[in-house]
């Protein structure tokens, strides 16, 4: 009868650990089941090469959102993100979405780059001033060629 003590008392400490790290995990991805205080804004990139679904959106180094959605504008073939960012945090007119590396091993993040305009995006609208990746690939490449341009 010791033994299935034991057993049920370790099981239930399992659970409750396991449970532990899925809230945990909710909360670090921004996961909620209740009401948004997000908006969101869309970036229009030229390219949008290593950018998916879930990547941070930063500011200053900070995460205030993350890429909701990811798609081709057929009108203007350009990438469209969508940026579910915190309703908390508003973001001038005249500012920048980048898409920047962590490191040479890959990683993306959004950093938008405030600007000093006093008004602000509105939820739905489109940010237009933004910058693709810089390919490390592409740079190899013409410094192989001896730096040409083509």
């Amino acid at each position: 009868m010791r033994e299935n003590t034991t057993e049920v008392i370790i099981g239930a400490l399992v659970l409750a650990v396991a449970g532990g790290f899925l809230a945990y995990a909710a909360r670090s991805t921004g996961f909620s089941t209740g009401g948004s205080d997000n908006y969101d804004l869309v970036a229009s990139f030229r390219s949008a090469e290593g950018v998916s679904l879930g990547v941070d959106v930063r500011m200053s180094g900070v995460k205030v959102g993350s890429v909701t959605a990811l798609a081709l504008n057929p009108e203007t073939f350009r990438a469209d993100a969508t940026l579910s960012l915190r309703s908390d945090i508003p973001v001038p007119t005249d500012s920048t979405a980048i898409v920047q590396t962590e490191s040479l091993l890959g990683g993306t993040f959004v950093e938008l780059v405030p600007g000093g305009s006093f008004d602000n995006y509105q939820a739905g609208d489109v940010i237009l001033d933004t910058q693709g990746a810089v390919s490390i690939v592409n740079l190899l490449a013409k410094f192989a060629a001896g730096g040409s341009e083509e």
